[in-house]
């Protein structure tokens, strides 16, 4: 117990702080603790891990099974952390329904929640939303946030079909932009 209780607390404030670095922040990117090395990657395709595997971290699928990234090889996976406290998490999402539709014979999006809360405030956010295509997963205490680095909230991850990283946004994308749907 006590080391799960650790692990909880390493990855929410690793969480926090990146929070003040990508799409969470609230403030003024001039104004942000960021460097500009930081700010110039965010909302933009970063391949500086290309290569990389997926992690073999367990998350957690609708009705407590857990799955893993491997799960779903054979397909280009968008791994979406997100958080439903997170708006432009909460702003993205639609669009990332929206772009799992289109590109389902190719791309499986995995919408994967850093909720506190759990399966409580994910469900509720997916019933209001009202979503066709999204099948939402959680990662309560952050663990595949913690194994990626990620840099805060929204982060997605685009995986190949052998598991392997291709690119990475900190923050959003227009998802059904050209430029986009050509990367994906």
């Amino acid at each position: 117990m006590g080391v799960e209780i650790a692990r909880l607390l390493i990855a929410t404030g690793a969480m926090v702080t990146a929070t003040l670095f990508t799409g969470c922040d609230k403030g003024n990117p001039a104004g942000s603790q960021a460097s500009a090395a930081t700010m110039a990657k965010i909302n933009t395709i970063d391949r500086s891990h290309a290569g990389t595997a997926a992690p073999n971290i367990m998350f957690e699928a609708v009705g407590g099974a857990k799955t893993s990234i491997a799960k779903f090889k054979g397909k280009r996976v968008l791994v979406n952390l997100w958080a439903t406290w997170c708006a432009p998490c909460v702003a993205e999402m639609p669009a990332l329904d929206q772009l799992a539709g289109v590109k389902k014979a190719t791309l499986t999006v995995l919408p994967i929640s850093q909720d506190m809360e759990g399966w409580k405030a994910v469900n509720r956010f997916f019933a209001k939303g009202k979503f066709q295509t999204l099948v939402p997963y959680l990662d309560q205490q952050g663990v595949l946030a913690e194994k990626i680095a990620a840099q805060g909230l929204p982060m997605s991850v685009l995986y190949d079909e052998q598991g392997r990283e291709l690119w990475r946004v900190a923050g959003t994308l227009k998802w059904d932009s050209p430029a986009v749907l050509a990367a994906l």
